[in-house]
Order: C-alpha cells, then structure tokens, then sequence
C-alpha cells in the first residue's frame, strides 16, 4: 500500500473513531464563576393505590426553573453553586377530590398547601461544593427540601478516566426507607452509567439503578418505589455541561397492606438547559 493509501486509511479511521466514540474523551464540568445556568423542569408522577374494594388515583404534574448560580470557581476546577427555583406550576389531581391548580406567577395568594412552595421561590435552596467531576464535596441546605424523586443525585457523576463508548462507572447510595409507624431501613442502592454514544461533541449516557440491600417487606418495598429509576443524560463534552436529563420509574408492589392490596408507581423527570 502506497503512503497516500495509508494515509487516506488512517483518515477514515480516526472520521470512524470521532463519529462512533471510539476517541477517549475527558467528560469534565466547565463552570465560570458570576454565570447562571438554568434548567426547564417538569415532573409527572401516577399512583395507584388498591386496599381490597378501595381505590385511589393520585396524579400530579410540576414545572418549574432550576437556576444554578455560579458563585465560585477555583483553579482546579472546583466549583461553589447556590441552587434555587425561579417559577413553578403544579397541579394536582385526585380521584376522589378533583383537580388543584397554581402557578407562581399568577398573582393572588398560593392556595394552603403551596404556600410553602411560594416561599421557597427565587431564594438559594442549598449551596454545594462539586469538583469538575460532579462530586459533592460540601453540602449546606439553606432551606429543609425533601428528597427529589427519580433522580436524586443533584449532580451528574462523571467518570475518572477518558470514556469512550461502552465506558462505565458507578456510584453506590444509601437510602433509609420507613413506613410511618413502622420499621425503617436503611437500603443500599447503587446507579450505574455507561456511555452509549459520543457523537457531534455530545455524550449520550444511559443509568439504571440496582437495589443491593434484600427487601423481604412490601411496606418497605412500596416506599422505596420512588427512589429507584433509570434514565438518559445528554452531555455536553465541549461546553462541559448538562444539556438534557431523561429519568423514569414504572413499578408495583402487592401486598403492602394485606394480601389484596397492591400500589403502583408510575413518574419521569425531564430537565432541559435553556
């Protein structure tokens, strides 16, 4: 083969290699400090609950803004970022008591239920400490807030090493569960990554989450249905950022509260960078 040849063979090969993954990209969080980076939220969750002849449907829906302010930014990369929620609408709907409604920018009063919600908007939620890798290294929680459900992690784990594609990592939690009047339990789950693509300059990764720790009681089981779920996360290898996240969770329990009782499950979160 002449020198041209080869070299016209090595072209299309790496061309085969930028396209499909197979370079080694370094997946790092790029913050600038004094920036806000802001986020389209929206959350849909379904619950079925069965006791014998009862049944109950809760559905709600919640969009909102997620406003990341950079405060900090050191020479390593690490990053000091004040979270906060700018607007919000949320809707609630109940077999048995009808449809509620509110958005934030409405003007009037919040109705009883949301007016903690109110006072929650357009202040910091909690201030966290991440290196370029996504770790949390410090956490303040300025205001109380539960638990965000299907997807708890405020931050995308990035991997160590360069990721090509079919790189993985995982990330191990601990979840306490408890049933009100009940038994409590603290529940080893771990989410695992891999990447399914590096195409255009955007890594595309998958997670799913697997509960480690055994579960031999439904009413356990039934409360920790929110917390395990899988997803997509679209990455921005150039920006260093988020662009999309993708979570989702479809699960039943039976036998919750007697044998004829079952509760099912059903929620996604999408967020998009604006």
């Amino acid at each position: 083969m002449t020198r041209s040849a080869n070299a016209f063979v090595a072209t299309l090969l790496l061309s085969f290699a930028a396209v499909h993954g197979d370079e080694p990209h370094m997946l790092r969080y790029r913050f600038m400090p004094g920036e806000k980076i802001t986020m389209d939220v929206g959350h849909r969750a379904l619950t079925e609950t069965t006791i014998g002849a009862a049944r109950q449907t809760v559905e709600t829906a919640t969009d909102s803004t997620k406003i990341w302010t950079i405060v900090a930014v050191e020479d390593d990369g690490r990053a000091t970022i004040e979270h906060s929620v700018g607007d919000v609408t949320m809707t609630s709907r109940t077999s048995d008591k009808g449809e509620t409604r509110w958005c934030s920018r409405d003007p009037g009063p919040a109705p009883p239920d949301y007016e903690a919600v109110r006072q929650s908007l357009g202040v910091p939620l909690s201030r966290v400490v991440v290196d370029s890798t996504g770790r949390v290294l410090e956490r303040h929680d300025l205001k109380p807030t539960p638990p965000s459900n299907t997807g708890d992690l405020m931050v995308v784990p990035l991997p160590d090493e360069p990721a090509t594609l079919g790189t993985e990592w995982t990330v191990p939690q601990e979840v306490v569960v408890e049933v009100p009047n009940g038994p409590r339990k603290a529940v080893k789950t771990r989410l695992r990554y891999r990447v399914e693509s590096l195409r255009d300059g955007v890594a595309t990764i998958r997670v799913d989450t697997t509960v480690l720790t055994p579960i031999d009681d439904p009413r356990l089981e039934a409360r920790l249905l929110e917390r395990i779920w899988d997803g997509e996360i679209e990455f921005d290898v150039a920006r260093g950022r988020l662009l999309r996240r993708s979570t989702g969770v479809d699960r039943r329990v039976v036998g919750f509260s007697g044998p004829e009782s079952s509760v099912r499950y059903k929620a996604s979160l999408e967020e998009r960078l604006r």
